[in-house]
């Protein structure tokens, strides 16, 4: 409860880890028994949490409505997707600039004028990667932009430029696409390969929960 404010991102290896060094000793021939004891007692545990949890970071601040949106397969909000993009950030040592989600919606509504600002203190073009979350309505979506494009010049074919696609790992629910969106900004910042799939999201929720209340990425 101090930690996380609810029981939300612990996974079976936490539940383990817990007994262990509570009563110091190896678990591991009780699973069967400890998980069957745990799915009696499992709604019972999910409804208890700490209604004025926050956690604060930086200029964000998220309470535990925000960070709910990371349990089962709820929608994840844009207090959960900034103050993760700043997490990514740090853990990048600032080399790529993460967008905050508010930015594209700006830059619909009131153009460049609305937005010219947003990047006054940064320089774009040192970066080695921009990653910049966009809403639509009802779905997460990312464009990312790396120093080659920034850079790009006259010499490079289109055909060359168009050959350089990859298939990226696919979200086959549909509710899902923030944490894809978030995986992917993960990934691609930390310079790690997009080995995960749509079975490895629950795993990833949780961590992120994790991470959030930590305010730092996990390995």
């Amino acid at each position: 409860y101090r930690m996380y404010g609810c029981f939300i991102p612990l996974q079976r290896r936490d539940v383990l880890r817990h007994l262990e060094r509570k009563f110091n000793t190896d678990v591991s021939d009780r699973k069967s028994f400890i998980f069957s004891e745990v799915i009696k007692s499992r709604t019972s545990i999910i409804e208890k949490t700490v209604p004025s949890f926050q956690v604060v970071y930086k200029k964000h601040t998220l309470t535990l409505d925000d960070l709910s949106t990371l349990a089962n397969q709820n929608w994840l909000n844009d207090q959960v997707m900034n103050m993760y993009g700043e997490l990514i950030l740090e853990s990048a040592d600032h080399k790529v600039h993460f967008l905050n989600s508010f930015f594209h919606r700006q830059l619909m509504t009131k153009g460049y004028e609305g937005v010219k600002r947003w990047t006054k203190q940064v320089d774009l073009f040192s970066k080695s990667l921009l990653l910049v979350p966009i809403h639509l309505e009802v779905h997460w979506c990312l464009v990312t932009v790396a120093r080659v494009m920034l850079c790009f010049s006259k010499e490079k074919k289109q055909a060359d430029f168009e050959s350089g696609w990859a298939i990226t790992p696919q979200q086959t629910n549909e509710n899902d696409c923030g944490v894809f969106v978030l995986e992917y900004c993960r990934c691609l910042a930390l310079t790690k390969p997009l080995q995960f799939s749509q079975r490895h999201i629950p795993k990833i929720r949780k961590r992120i929960y994790k991470e959030l209340c930590d305010c730092k990425l996990h390995e």
